[in-house]
């Protein structure tokens, strides 16, 4: 991957590949899960264990190969445990529960001592062949750089993900060896041999490879990527969501779309986002964490951990950070900021304002290139503002200040104190004149010459 974070914690659809084969594993509902670490142990380990505390972390000593990790895993395994084992590879994250469950149900129903999970791939280069006998029977599975020429030339690859007998898989790893073109131990070799053996041995081909694709670089992550937003995409348009262009619309694999909800061209929806019905949202906006209510509309803006109400209407160009909460039928207009700030039921930020660690009541209105003023260089301060409120154009509320229910303030007014419910805040400072400061200071401009033609029209 060319990159400081281990390959498994790379993200699609808002979720870490190991994320993702995890709940795979999960939706089985396995009595054991175990996660074998080595790579950046540490990190691996707590993310893993913070998706879920359940998994058993299984370190691999310095015996490199996949045979190698299963088998310490089963060595944490309880001595008595005789089941079934599904191994699935940690960069595999299009690999789904269903798939995992057919697997797991042809196995049982062949009574095989192994089955593997195989697919024909038009460039096979990479994979391990599956090599079948003139019978058509599984026979081996051999590793790319062990393959002989005859053998490169087969398109059915092993996928990387099993079911074993648990009693036949401790047998046989035992007898595995380390010379081969890696000198690592192969999980592969145990087919070979389960087969020598005479025990039943099944595969079972998955109609789309695309399930069992892994991820080695950026490349890789992006197909993935992009594969998975399909799958969600569609899941979320067969369920009554309209999305008008889903080869620009982005949606994490947490996000909850109410039916009747319609996204628009370049939209993307991250997270744990929420979006009630007959919300409107986009274009060109993007949510991450937050919530729209019913029938509200979002139009080419940004919010993350914001609270939009029903009815209320965001954008254009607005910037919603977190901890924003807008009432229902409230208004976040064209180009507005805000932060740490709740905005009442039917209340108003119309444009161009910054409204920070606010409070604003119900049915209030904030004028156009409002400032809250909340930094005093060492501590935030709160702004209050009451319901039925009307604040002029160009006010700056130095905080901490509270304008009091059914006020007004003038326009251009810097509010340092409380105005008190019902009263008219403003500066006074009357407007002076000064004739002739033009003529007399630009003399020769294009503006000296407008005014001295104005005033000789007017003579």
């Amino acid at each position: 991957m060319k990159s400081q974070r281990p390959k498994i914690l790379h993200e699609i659809g808002g979720i870490s590949l190991i994320g993702h084969v995890l709940a795979a594993a999960a939706s089985l509902e396995p009595t054991h899960i175990l996660a074998v670490v080595r790579h950046e142990r540490e990190t691996v380990a707590g993310t893993i264990i913070g998706l879920n505390a359940d998994v058993t972390i299984v370190d691999q000593d310095d015996v490199p190969g996949t045979g190698r990790a299963v088998e310490v895993a089963l060595e944490a395994l309880p001595a008595d445990f005789d089941g079934d084992v599904v191994i699935v590879s940690g960069d595999v994250p299009l690999l789904d529960g269903h798939t995992l469950a057919g697997l797991v149900a042809t196995h049982r129903a062949g009574q095989a001592a192994a089955t593997l999970l195989s697919a024909i791939l038009d460039d096979a280069t990479g994979y391990g062949r599956v090599v079948r006998d003139d019978t058509g029977a599984l026979d081996r599975i051999t590793e790319q750089k062990d393959a002989s020429a005859v053998e490169l030339e087969i398109t059915e690859v092993n996928s990387g993900t099993y079911v074993f007998s648990a009693s036949a898989l401790r047998e046989q790893l035992a007898l595995v060896g380390t010379d081969n073109a890696q000198n690592e131990k192969y999980l592969t070799d145990v087919v070979g041999l389960l087969r020598r053996a005479g025990a039943s041995i099944g595969a079972l081909a998955v109609t789309d490879s695309w399930r069992v694709a892994g991820v080695n670089d950026r490349v890789q992550l992006a197909e993935a990527g992009i594969r998975l937003n399909q799958l969600i995409v569609r899941r979320h348009q067969l369920a009554g969501v309209t999305i008008q262009d889903p080869a620009t619309t982005w949606i994490d694999s947490d996000v909850t779309i109410a039916p009747d909800v319609t996204i628009l061209p370049g939209t993307q929806l991250r997270g744990a986002t929420k979006v009630d019905t007959g919300a409107v949202v986009g274009p060109d906006t993007t949510l991450r964490d937050t919530e729209v209510g019913e029938n509200a509309t979002v139009v080419r803006s940004d919010a993350t951990l914001a609270v939009i109400g029903a009815g209320a209407s965001v954008g254009p160009f607005a910037f919603l950070r977190p901890n924003t909460i807008l009432g229902v039928t409230g208004k976040i207009g064209a180009f507005v900021e805000t932060k740490n700030s709740t905005i009442g039921d039917g209340s108003k930020v119309p444009h161009l304002s910054y409204i920070g660690d606010t409070t604003v009541g119900v049915e209030s209105n904030v004028g156009a290139g409002t400032i809250t003023a909340n930094y005093d260089g060492v501590n935030k301060h709160k702004t209050v503002v009451g319901s039925h409120v009307r604040t002029g154009s160009h006010n700056v509320f130095v905080a901490p200040v509270t304008i009091g229910d059914g006020a007004y303030t003038g326009a251009g007014t810097v509010v340092r104190k409380d105005v008190p419910a019902g009263a008219l805040g403003l500066n006074v400072a009357p407007q002076r004149n000064s004739e002739g400061w033009v003529e007399a200071h630009r003399a020769g401009t294009a503006a000296a010459q407008a005014a001295a033609a104005a005033n000789a029209d007017d003579a």
